[in-house]
């Protein structure tokens, strides 16, 4: 009799986070030219430091759409998990350029403290306002996305948007005081700040890539629910680790009283399951153990793997 199979394929389904990044990609690229344009003109380290940024950001925006897209595959002979984690790369990418942008910012602003030099007001005016609306927009295109990827981008955006709403007020100030200093002071603390939460969201990427304990997650905790559900004894050797930020995993022994028959093992495990659904986490591989065999509790005694390694 020949057998059949399924064959897992890639999977083509629109994605909504792709979707996202794409248009975030398109806006800042448009932002990005009309930036470097507008410093020239301004003569304003602040918007120049920001085209700078900005097209640097188209970069890492490509790449992380472009993984967004792959990550939606399915698993494989080679990645059986399958595609997600391959959105980490886009979010360590545009960490990272932001990162090297920050650092050429900097390289850029501090001597102009020493002498610092005229700029265009009221132009800065006119591009902090164009600023504020095309990042804003974009800002608000990005809100609800839940994976990594898209938390960055999002957050980026919103830094633009304060940012510029700081470049506005020093516009401002300079239209009826010669205060030119203001430009590279300001230039400096925003890519201060920009570079403090860069640094937040590449700790919580390398975190995932590391395999560590989601942070939304606490092991006691999902012990706790598993212990809970009805005829579990105990449970230990409990692993969690994320995909990308969403999706989690988790392998677990379990034990119970009612391994005597394998359908009441299947019911079981099923129950556990669908508890570890509200902690996202979506795929567990659990080892079940009886209570009625040699002694094994939550310290693991009894087990082949008695701590947690």
């Amino acid at each position: 009799m020949k057998s059949t199979c399924t064959v897992r394929e890639p999977s083509h389904t629109r994605d909504p986070s792709a979707a996202r990044i794409g248009t975030a990609f398109v806006l800042n690229l448009g932002f990005a030219i009309l930036e470097a344009v507008g410093g020239l003109w301004t003569n304003s380290v602040a918007v120049l430091s920001d085209a700078v940024h900005d097209l640097g950001d188209c970069v890492a925006l490509a790449l992380a759409w472009h993984f967004a897209r792959v990550s939606r595959r399915s698993g494989d002979d080679v990645y059986t998990f399958g595609y997600r984690r391959f959105a980490l790369v886009g979010a360590l990418t545009m960490g990272g350029v932001l990162l090297t942008a920050g650092i050429l910012v900097l390289i850029e602003s501090v001597p102009r403290l020493l002498t610092p030099e005229a700029t265009n007001a009221r132009g800065m005016l006119v591009l902090a306002g164009i600023g504020i609306i095309v990042n804003g927009l974009t800002a608000l295109r990005m809100r609800g996305g839940l994976s990594l990827s898209e938390r960055v981008v999002t957050w980026h955006f919103v830094e633009d948007v304060l940012g510029w709403m700081a470049v506005l007020v020093a516009g401002v100030v300079m239209m009826f005081w010669s205060v030119p200093i203001l430009d590279p002071i300001l230039s400096i603390l925003i890519t201060l700040y920009v570079l403090w939460n860069v640094g937040r969201r590449l700790r919580e990427t390398f975190v995932i890539l590391l395999q560590g304990v989601p942070r939304s997650l606490r092991v006691a905790e999902v012990e706790s629910a598993i212990r809970a559900v009805p005829g579990v004894c105990a449970v230990h050797h409990t692993h969690i680790w994320s995909q990308d930020g969403i999706e989690h995993v988790l392998t677990a022994h379990v034990v119970t009283a009612r391994a005597d028959s394998y359908a009441n093992v299947a019911a079981l495990r099923r129950q556990v399951k669908e508890t570890l659904k509200r902690f996202g986490i979506l795929h567990a591989t659990i080892e079940f153990e009886s209570s009625t065999g040699p002694v094994c509790d939550d310290a693991g005694e009894g087990c082949r793997c008695k701590e947690r390694t």
